[in-house]
């Protein structure tokens, strides 16, 4: 069985053990068995780090409802090779040439050596930014809600918000804590550093350890490094200045407020459309500029390694630099002084042209079985699907199964990836040595 097979196979298999593990009386309040498309959408969408719900989690799944749905969006933060390989170092399994080579496709590493390391510092970075979460927003929850509840807000909450998954146990998402900056600052916090890949996190620790101890060796960024923490900042203002703009006189969302309270809300807004799906305003307010705005940045999405989905901030960046060459008149595509290899650009395309046929397919389908919702609400909710972000005007629950099945299988594609999808399906490329005559082709 080929790596990627093995890696979409793994998320299937969680997705139904997390499904079964819903259907148990015992994970609802009520004592009775589940429904299974409510189970089977709840647990894709926790193991595709989502967000997106048919009921609401807070009433509707007991304590260990909760925790399964915690685990199962841990699990598909992590990934499914990160997962399971962190299972193998605690019972002491030694890898054989397969496995590694399945952890370093998983993590898209160039080589090897140093893979088992990097799952270590994985797992340990994710431990201590969801452990500092957690202390955060205990000061938060604890005085409200008592010790034991509050406890298990701040948990749930900051594995939810560091894995991008956007669950809340709160009826209204967030948007009782719209106007606490210590909530707001850290769940957006944690939902940057989650989403922003696991690598840039690692570079920016060396780099502040060497400043703190003023060792002499300078650490060079990695061009991974510089392209997702640029584009990243770039999108987030842009995300708070363009929601500003088209909300401020809005009475629904961000009028009748305070300016210093329009600009936490609109910086919550820019972070959470980029794959996060927690909410401090009402989504079905927006104003049909707002909606678009979102759309746009839900597809946007995070950068690669880290828990977020979407297009992702790379691809962005090598299409806008692609552009930007073709108007200078350049054959090369450069960033930050750097070539990028021309099978990275078709690779950029593919993952572009494969993004824009799923989200057209699942919205025409949709739109199909619920011809009564409006588009924007379906496109919406596709993309919100697609990019794994959770954000939603309201319809999840009340559109049809066949609507449900379709969310469903457009989560699970874009939590895989279209590529490795497509790769599962059709079996690993193979190298040939026949060549073709070059010819000029009329476009644009």
């Amino acid at each position: 069985m080929t790596v990627s097979r093995t890696i979409c196979l793994g998320f299937l298999a969680v997705i139904a053990v997390g499904t079964l593990l819903l259907m148990m009386p015992f994970s609802t309040s009520s004592g009775e068995w589940n429904n299974l498309v409510v189970a089977l959408f709840t647990s894709t969408s926790a193991v595709c780090v989502t967000g997106l719900s048919v009921v609401d989690p807070g009433t509707y799944f007991s304590f260990w409802g909760e925790l399964f749905i915690a685990l199962l969006a841990q699990i598909g933060g992590l990934g499914y090779m990160t997962t399971t390989t962190f299972l193998i170092l605690l019972i002491g399994k030694r890898f054989d040439m397969r496995q590694k080579i399945a952890i370093q496709q998983a993590l898209d590493r160039p080589g090897m050596s140093g893979s088992v390391q990097i799952i270590r510092s994985i797992i340990a970075t994710t431990l201590i930014f969801e452990i500092t979460g957690i202390f955060l927003l205990i000061p938060a929850f604890v005085p409200q809600y008592g010790w034991s509840k509050g406890l298990w807000f701040a948990i749930f909450h900051s594995i939810s918000a560091w894995n991008n998954a956007g669950f809340s146990l709160f009826e209204d998402s967030l948007m009782g804590y719209q106007f606490s900056p210590l909530v707001v600052l850290t769940i957006t916090s944690l939902i940057i550093f989650g989403g922003i890949g696991y690598g840039v996190v690692l570079e920016g620790y060396i780099w502040l350890r060497d400043r703190i101890y003023q060792r002499q060796e300078k650490l060079i960024f990695s061009l991974d490094f510089k392209v997702a923490t640029t584009t990243t900042l770039i999108l987030l203002v842009l995300g708070t200045i363009a929601f500003l703009g088209v909300e401020l006189r809005n009475p629904q969302t961000f009028g009748n407020i305070s300016f210093g309270n329009q600009v936490l809300l609109a910086w919550f807004q820019s972070v959470t459309t980029r794959t996060a799906g927690f909410n401090t305003i009402n989504i079905s307010e927006m104003t049909n500029a707002g909606l678009f705005i979102t759309i746009a940045f839900m597809f946007a999405g995070a950068s690669p390694g880290g828990t977020g989905g979407g297009l992702k901030t790379t691809t962005l960046r090598v299409l806008t630099s692609c552009t930007k060459a073709i108007l200078q008149g350049k054959e090369e595509v450069l960033l930050y002084q750097r070539k990028i290899p021309y099978p990275l650009v078709l690779k950029a395309v593919g993952v572009l042209v494969g993004s824009v046929a799923t989200v057209i397919a699942s919205t025409v389908l949709i739109s199909l079985t619920d011809p009564e919702v409006p588009f924007v609400q379906i496109l919406f909710e596709v993309v919100s699907a697609f990019a794994t972000v959770g954000l939603s005007t309201g319809i999840t629950g009340s559109v049809t199964i066949t609507a449900k099945l379709i969310l469903i299988a457009t989560m699970y594609i874009g939590r895989v990836g279209i590529l490795l999808l497509m790769s599962a399906v059709l079996g690993d490329p193979r190298p040939t040595r026949i060549h073709y005559p070059e010819e000029n082709l009329l476009v644009g």
